[in-house]
Order: structure tokens, then sequence, then C-alpha cells
């Protein structure tokens, strides 16, 4: 679609034939480096940023990535959908085949039976006329044509092998699909879908089929993607088939059908179905069939989608797309890309070629979603007046580095996400914890989303007002997490009760007040700890001094499950789960492990996880307390030990880049006064697990947890979430620059001494990466692991980061050793 292309169309025609690299080829160097030349050349308002995002990354790799056509969180994502394993709808395996295009998905979401993918329209070709369609989903696959698929921000395309070409563009709500025909290949026909979506899930609804206005109306219930079978919500669509009067229908009907009884029948003429819900089970699959006059070559359908009516899904689209053109809409969807990708902007002459696409790909995925769907309310929400987002998926996934990330450029969005949240309480009680589809999703952690507010009050509690956010009713929404129990706590709130009671989640107790499944009891008590600890914070805003002593108490109850007896390979001390009796109910650290040898394990959120720890092994969930890593260095037996136990951590195999609890302990050598160590082990980290090719990510893109991470160690800094502090490493750029809209500032972080043989792997000897000082706005920072937000990002202004070669002479921190509650820490709120 661009003139250069860049990055995607060079990479889909490597990845589709077996060859992509993690580096460009010699070609594709040529090319990026022109590119990179004439943006460098200009000012960044000229500089098109989408030719640097490659948005098949984690496309494969179980990567759940979702590439397709898309405005910034937007309700749409035009994609195809696929066979096999396809959360997202699309995946890179040639050998899966094409069911159909759809408007609705989402992004690096872990439900294994996919989400959305509602409303799919299937071009097709049917020599012995409408009767002989291919119209059921197994019947009507196709494979793709090699070499063809190509995508960017904004825009989708996939070609069938019979060469008829799919394209599609999109708005927030709406958007316009475009099918390109091989010429003298007869009539064409679509084939529309009511019931099917990605997980079977149809519930019953209704289909419309005007042939006078050509419009086709669709709406119905599906179920949820990671939540109670028992939650459903509604979804309609539009589409609009004519072209404004420039394209004539032939025949259109209704068809049903049922691929595991092999039928289906078609009603030629028929303008309706009003079907309910198959109890017997197996998806009743219908839609609408229909053709076009005259053979033409090239057909352009306008849809819009709503979560309220048909009637607001044709508005969607007559309001958003009207009668503009393909190509247009094109263009207005990539200046909105542009708008967000330009709040980091990058030495993009000096910085190597992968790290500018790495970053701009994940800065790109950070704001695919969660999906604004304000005004398009449902259920408990329906008509609030407050923002409205859905697919937030888990919070347990996006506190640690997604909001973050969002608070350093767009705290205006951030605010109304926060508002979201604190919306959730106000109509449920609990604010939300793992929405999906509209309803809520099942808790892994706790009450997560206190640390997301809490990170926003922290960061903008002095602009709180003027973006829309009450602090005391954020406070009371945290507080009811906190204190109130749910009587069913799967997908709101958390065990509260019991965990008060005996000062950690105990395995095995008897719950009079509440249910929800027993299980996680160790990560749960790590989790609901430091959710404490944001509460913690925001109390120490609102001078309530009651609760800073009550809630920085409670935020030490990780230690009630630190076990000091346990070994594991020579290592004292692991977080254990424990009976109500105050025993210990020991499992090995390397249960749910990657050494771990018994392959059948569970670990997630089945009945039978008796590990204790969610997703996680005790040896990796042991590592977290980011908000009191000073004292948890004590408990592993000191500065030396910890190091030790650290590294072998990682070296015995341990740690896994794609699973959230890890996330901040490859930077833990910080707090024991080894700063170097964390730079050595970021940049191994980074290459181990990340890179430009479709199965770039390590695992699930989580909603853009993993996108975010990454870019937050290409920026040589990381957010210790629920406080204004950052941790500096060594970053992967000579110079970036962070705008920040709303507050009117931008910082530059410049990297004195930069040197491009650093950012690989292994940083050889002889190369500059490691941190020798900090300078912010002209004056030397007292030490060189870490600077506060207020410092830095609030005021805008300049960063220095020195590095050096000689690793020796700054292997320590300077003058303080970043926060812990333990050594007095986070004392106050700036």
């Amino acid at each position: 679609m661009a003139a250069l292309a860049l990055w995607v169309l060079a990479a889909v025609s490597c990845w589709q034939l077996g060859f992509v690299h993690a580096q460009p080829s010699p070609e594709v160097q040529k090319r990026i480096s022109a590119a990179i030349k004439e943006a460098g050349s200009s000012n960044s308002t000229s500089v098109d940023y989408t030719q640097f995002v490659n948005v098949f990354i984690g496309t494969d790799n179980f990567g759940d990535v979702c590439p397709g056509a898309s405005v910034p969180f937007g309700m749409v994502k035009f994609s195809t959908d696929l066979t096999g394993y396809a959360p997202a709808g699309y995946i890179t395996d040639p050998s899966e085949k094409i069911r159909g295009l759809s408007p609705m998905h989402d992004s690096g979401t872990g439900s294994s039976l996919g989400t959305y993918g509602n409303f799919e329209i299937m071009p097709m070709f049917c020599p012995g006329g409408f009767n002989t369609c291919n119209v059921t989903l197994a019947s009507r696959e196709r494979f793709r044509k090699n070499n063809t698929d190509d995508a960017s921000p904004g825009y989708f395309s996939q070609t069938l092998d019979n060469g008829i070409k799919m394209e599609a563009t999109s708005t927030r709500r709406a958007g316009l699909e475009r099918f390109t025909f091989p010429k003298k290949g007869g009539k064409p026909y679509f084939v529309l879908d009511l019931a099917n979506d990605l997980p079977a899930s149809f519930m019953g609804g209704r289909m419309d089929i005007d042939p006078e206005k050509g419009r086709i109306t669709l709406g119905g219930r599906w179920g949820s993607s990671f939540g109670p079978g028992t939650y459903s919500y509604q979804a309609f669509a539009c589409y609009d088939i004519l072209d404004g009067g420039k394209q004539s229908l032939s025949e259109y009907g209704v068809w049903t059908g049922m691929t595991s009884e092999d039928f289906d029948a078609k009603g030629l003429g028929l303008t309706s179905l009003n079907l309910t819900r198959n109890l017997i089970g197996g998806v009743y699959e219908s839609g609408a069939l229909f053709s076009y006059e005259g053979n033409p070559t090239e057909i352009n359908i306008r849809v819009g989608i709503s979560f309220v009516s048909t009637d607001q899904a044709c508005a969607n689209a007559e309001s958003e797309v009207g009668d503009t053109s393909f190509e247009d809409i094109v263009t207005q969807s990539k200046a909105l890309w542009n708008e967000k990708l330009s709040k980091v902007e990058i030495d993009l002459e000096n910085t190597p070629a992968n790290v500018t696409e790495m970053l701009y790909s994940s800065l790109y995925r950070a704001s695919l979603t969660p999906n604004n769907a304000t005004g398009e309310t449902q259920g408990a929400f329906a008509g609030t007046t407050h923002p409205y987002f859905d697919s937030l998926y888990c919070s347990w996934d996006t506190f640690r580095t997604f909001y973050p990330l969002m608070a350093l450029h767009s705290p205006a969005e951030f605010a109304q996400i926060v508002d979201n949240y604190i919306d959730g309480w106000r109509k449920l009680g609990w604010m939300p914890e793992c929405r999906a589809n509209n309803v809520p999703g099942w808790t892994q952690g706790g009450s997560s989303g206190d640390n997301i507010v809490g990170h926003f009050a922290m960061l903008y509690h002095n602009e709180a007002s003027t973006l829309g956010i009450d602090l005391d009713e954020l406070y009371s929404a945290m507080l009811a997490d906190a204190e109130i129990n749910p009587p069913e706590w799967n997908t709101l709130g958390r065990q509260v009760n019991v965990y008060q009671q005996y000062g950690y989640v105990p395995f095995g107790v008897l719950d009079t007040q509440s249910v929800g499944r027993q299980t996680r009891e160790g990560s749960r008590t790590l989790e609901y700890a430091f959710e404490d600890f944001a509460l913690r914070q925001v109390a120490l805003l609102l001078n309530k001094t009651d609760d800073v002593a009550k809630y920085t108490n409670r935020s030490l109850f990780y230690r009630n499950v630190w076990d000091p007896n346990v070994v594991s390979d020579g290592f004292h001390g692991f977080a254990q789960k424990r009976w109500p009796n105050g025993t210990f109910a020991r499992t090995s650290p390397v249960d749910c492990s990657p050494n771990d040898n018994d392959t059948n394990r569970e670990c997630s959120l089945q009945g039978d996880n008796v590990v204790g720890f969610y997703e996680s092994s005790s040896w990796e969930y042991s590592w977290f307390a980011p908000h009191d890593t000073a004292h948890l260095i004590e408990l592993m037996g000191g500065n030396a030990t910890f190091v030790k136990r650290l590294d072998h951590f990682f070296d015995a195999g341990y740690y896994l880049a794609g699973n959230e609890p890890s996330f901040q302990t490859p930077i833990g050598y910080h707090y024991a006064n080894r700063p170097t160590k964390s730079v050595d082990r970021v940049r191994e980290v980074v290459f181990t697990n990340f890179d430009i090719t479709p199965a770039g990510l390590p695992g699930n893109d989580d909603q853009a947890a993993m996108a975010t991470l990454l870019a937050f160690h290409l920026l040589g800094i990381y957010p210790v979430p629920s406080t204004s502090q950052f941790l500096i490493l060594s970053p992967f750029t000579p110079k970036y620059t962070i705008h920040n809209s709303y507050l009117n500032v931008s910082t530059t972080v410049t990297t004195k001494g930069f040197d491009a043989r650093s950012v690989k792997k292994t940083i050889p000897k002889g190369a500059a990466a490691y941190v020798k000082n900090v300078t912010i706005n002209g004056v030397e920072s007292p030490n060189r692991c870490h600077f506060d937000f207020y410092d830095v990002f609030r005021v805008g202004g300049d960063v220095v980061i020195e590095v050096t070669a000689d690793k020796d002479a700054v292997d320590d921190c300077g003058a303080g050793l970043p926060e812990s509650i333990s050594t007095g820490g986070f004392a106050v709120a700036r």
C-alpha cells in the first residue's frame, strides 16, 4: 500500500516461502535505509511511521495477533478467519484454509477457541448457479494464493487460490470491503453468515435482506470467549451491498446448514431468518447468499457494526464511511495511526533497522486494543454517560507495561479507560478484571484493575479532575475490590474475606460466604498484596493516614506464603501455598516451569491445578514483590545469593519471557546493586525471544503486554507499576523523544556514546552499553539505576544516559538503589 511497503510486503513474500529472517536481506536493507534517510531529513509531522510497522509480527508461534484493518482502539478489525488454531482469525500457516472475511476480532488474546469472528463474508464462484454454492464453513474453505497476504495499519488484503482478492479498510465502527474477481471468472457470489463466529457460540438471532435498498441486517446473541458459558453478548451488523447504486443484485436468498450433518438448504428469493439456539448442540449455520448482475470484476461493500441494534450499525456505516472511497478511508486510517505512532520519535538514521521495526510494530499493537465501544453499550452499561471499552481482557496482563506506556504519551485515552474501570464499579460493584465480549471474564490474579487506576493516580493526580476522574471515586472503587467480598469471585473482585482473616489466601479453606475456584493460592496471595500496595499509594496521595498504615501492612502479606525450608537446585526459600492452620502445602518449585517433566500437569485455571500458582512455577513467582524487592533479597540470603540465584533462574531455563510475572525479573539485579547484569540480561531476553518475523513473539501477545514490554526494553527504561519510578537500562537507540500532547511536553532521551555493536544478544567486549551516568535537564543524577516520572516525563526536557564499555567501573547504582517499602521507599507521593 505505502510507496515503500517496507517490511510488511518484503516479510510477507519471504515468510510464505518459509524464508523469514530476523535481520533484513541486503536488498531490503537498502530500501529501508533509503526510507529512513528520507524520513530523517524531514520533520516529524511528514514522516510516515506506518511504513515501519510489520503487522504480521505475532501471527505465528501462538502470538494470536490480529493483522486486520483497524484504527487505534477500533471496534472493527477486518481480517480473514482461518481454520486451525487462530484466536485472532488470521494465522500465517499456509496449510490452513480461509473460511471468510469478518469485521470483528480481538488481538493478542489467549482464548483458544477465538473471539468474535461474527458476520463472515466469503466471495466465490458457483458455476452451477445459486443452488450449487458451497455455503457451510467446511464446504467453502479455500487456501490462500501464495505470496499475496498484504497488510499495513488501516489496510488488509488476502487473495484466495481461485484468484479472488479480498481487501478491507476501517473506521472505528465501520469500514469498506473490496473484492476483485478474475476476468472471465463468471458471476460473483457471496455467502454472508448470521450464526457463525470463531468459538461457535451462536445463541440465536435474526437476518433480513432488503433487495431494494441493497441492505442486509444481522444481529443476535453469542457466548463469551473467556468467561462463564451462561454469559452472552449481543452484536449487530449492516451490510450495504449495492455501492450507492453502482452495483445490481442478481439473485438473493437465505440458507441454513450443518457441517456435522453434511447438508445445506437454500431459499432463493427469501429475505429473512429468525433462529434460536440449537439446544441439542452444534451450530445451526445460516446466512444470506447473493450474486451480482453483469459479472462485475470489482465489488464494494460497506459494513457497519454495533453492540446496540441493526439501526445503529447502519447509522455507524453511514456516518463514519458514507460515500467515502476505499482509498480515502485508508488514508484517514493511516493518518490516525501516524498521530499515535509519532508520539515516540527515534533517531531513524542511526537506530538498527530491526530495532526500528520492532519498536513501531510494538507501538502499533499497543494501540490496537482495548476496543473503544463508547456509545455501544449493553447490559448493565446500557446508556452510560461514561467512556466504555470492550475487550479489556485481563488486567493481570496489562497493568505491568501496557498502561504505564500509555501513561507516558496518551493520558487522555488512559483517563477514559480508567473512567471505564471506575464505571464497572458503579454498575457492578467491582472494577472489571478481564472483560471480554462485553461481559466479565475469568479472573487470573485478583483485582489487578487496582494497579491500573492506581498507576494513573500516581502520575496524574494533579490533572485528574480536568481529565474527568474523581480521585475520591477512584479510591472508593479500589476499596470495594479490597474490602467487599463478591458472592462469586471467579470474574470480579477478590476472595478478601479469608485473605484478611489469615493474612494469605489459604489452601483448602472453608469459605461460607463466597464461591470460586479454590486454586492458585500462592499466586493470588502475591497479587492481592501488590494490589493492596496500589491502595496504599492512592491512600498516601489522599492523606488517608490510617489507610496508608493498613494497606502498607497488607502489601507485605506476600511474606506470609514464603517457606524458608523449601530447597530447589540448592537454593533455599520459595513461595508456597499454605493450609489454614499455617502449615505449608508444599509442591516442587519446578512444577509448571519449563523444566517440569510432567507434560500433563495443569497450570492455569483448571480445577486440578494443585501447584498453587497461575501459569507459573514457584521458581518464577517467588521473585514477585515489585514494591519490596529489598526484603525479597533478605529472604533469599542477601545480595550475593540473590544474584547467584537470579543467574541460575535464567541460565537453568526457568525464565519465561512470555509470562507476565517475569516481566521485571531481568532487571532484578538493580536491587542488588548490579545494574550492568540487568543490561546484559535484557539484551539477551530481547534477542532470544523477539524478532521481526511472524513468530517474533514468545507466545501470546496478551493484549499487547508483550509489545509494551519490548517497547520499554528498547527504550531502555522500565516502569514500576503503581509508582512514578522508572528503572534505567541501556537504550537500543541513540536518541528518542516521547511527546505528551496533553501535558504539552516532550522528553528527549539521548544515549551518549551509543554503540550499535552493543545491540545484540551478547554485548561484545569493547562495546559501550553500560550506564555511566544520567543527566536530567543539565543536572547529573546521584544514581544511575532509576529516575522519577515527575523529574523527567512530567516536565519534559532532556535526559542524557551516558554509556561505557567499562562494565566493572559502573556496576553499581551510585547514590541510591531503587525503592522498596521495607527500606523506607515510596514514603512520599509526588
